[in-house]
């Protein structure tokens, strides 16, 4: 049954909040409600917890929340902490930009929490086992919304009926909540597709500076991976190339021909061939985002994570601002928001919808730096290069961010001004 939150609504009674989506979103989410004296059902469609993808990096902007969380020492064991990051030239190997994470510290010292490489699979289980299964509904997928009055109502195809007085949706790129709160799917085919894995370390003899998080750039595509796990002893990769043109599967992937994910890459360093080459690819994953959208809300329904703004993966910030996403929330309502959700959903949207927009702006022109062609010519590349030297200058400000700061710091001026 339904858990019962400590937190009152405008009615009085406990407040009832139903989490869509058991992923990385919904369950941080169930986990910062429950530190802040609140609880929430969260509701996924599968049978049992399984990420989909490799791995994820998680920058300081999520990592500071997770440690808030009591889950630093978790997370740590399953780790990796880069040494550098590394902008190469995809065909020469040569470094082209490069800046210290774990080597002297650099990157905690910056930003006051760590940088880690983790297994999709292992962060779940950080999560959950941090949630220890309180309020986790699996096998539920959402059927219908509506809302009558103040209240939502929920229909999943399991045949269970269930009420809430709010409902989040964490429920991915095609999020039925977002189909209900936008009238329409939102969602569009990138231009860009990806090939990945995570290959055991003894299978790349030629890959340099092994624990290091890198980026090899060239025409049309480029590559990135880092180490990940407690012993650094796997690497994900994640393999970007321009096309198909269209996507006319209704899933994320596609089956390839033999050898076609090598095409984008010919010509390129055997570090990257040797990785492409690792494991068997049959498939390519298209790169899917959401377009802006104008609101995140409609009456007691509001979005997280890639149901508000799925992004390209270029600054490695999907999971991080979901995380984001998650304690804003979190914050709003324990600080009273129960007591007014309309005006709650409407501050979280006012906090969180700039941010996400320019991240998703700037992982666009990333995209184009990193597929420079060779045809824009010497000066053109060297400009590239040098923005890959300002990189902590640049993109500092995503990675500085704290979640729970900025809620107080609102909160604060929402009380100035009352």
């Amino acid at each position: 049954m339904p858990s019962t939150s400590s937190a009152q609504s405008s009615s009085g009674r406990a407040l009832r909040v139903a989490v869509i989506g058991g992923g990385i979103g919904g369950l941080t989410l169930g986990l910062a409600l429950r530190r802040r004296g609140l609880t929430a059902d969260i509701y996924e469609q599968a049978a049992e917890l399984a990420e989909i993808g490799a791995a994820v990096a998680l920058s300081a902007n999520a990592t500071r929340e997770l440690e808030r969380l009591g889950l630093g020492p978790a997370l740590d064991a399953v780790s990796t902490e880069p040494t550098e990051l590394i902008f190469r030239d995809g065909r020469s190997g040569a470094r082209v930009a490069a800046h210290p994470v774990r080597d002297g510290g650099a990157y905690r010292t910056r930003f006051g929490a760590p940088y880690y490489g983790v297994h999709r699979a292992d962060l779940q289980k950080v999560l959950s086992g941090g949630l220890a299964g309180a309020g986790l509904h699996l096998g539920h997928r959402l059927a219908a919304l509506d809302q009558r009055g103040d209240v939502m109502m929920l229909a999943f195809e399991n045949g269970a009926e269930v009420e809430a007085d709010l409902v989040i949706g964490g429920d991915g790129v095609r999020s039925p909540v977002r189909r209900w709160i936008t009238g329409g799917e939102k969602v569009r085919y990138s231009g860009t597709s990806a090939f990945r894995g995570v290959v055991p370390m003894g299978l790349l003899p030629s890959l340099p500076d092994r624990q290091a998080i890198q980026f090899w750039m060239g025409p049309d595509a480029h590559l990135l991976h880092y180490a990940i796990g407690g012993e650094a002893d796997s690497v994900n990769f994640f393999a970007v190339v321009e096309g198909p043109g269209t996507w006319t599967s209704e899933r994320w992937l596609a089956g390839i021909a033999p050898g076609e994910h090598r095409a984008g890459f010919s010509g390129w360093h055997p570090a990257v061939i040797e990785m492409l080459d690792a494991l068997p690819q049959t498939q390519r994953w298209g790169l899917f985002v959401t377009d802006p959208l104008r609101r995140w809300h409609r009456g007691r329904a509001v979005l997280m994570g890639d149901s508000a703004h799925a992004m390209l993966p270029h600054h490695g910030q999907g999971a991080n601002t979901t995380i984001e996403d998650a304690v804003t929330l979190a914050e709003l309502l324990a600080a009273g928001g129960a007591r007014d959700l309309d005006r709650t959903v409407r501050r979280y949207q006012d906090l969180r919808q700039a941010r996400t927009r320019t991240i998703q702006r700037s992982a666009w022109a990333t995209n184009r730096l990193l597929h420079l062609p060779d045809s824009v010519g010497p000066g053109a590349l060297a400009r590239r290069d040098a923005r890959m030297a300002r990189f902590p200058e640049d993109f500092g400000w995503i990675h500085a961010f704290d979640a729970r700061a900025v809620v107080g710091k609102a909160a604060a001026e929402d009380s100035r001004a009352a």
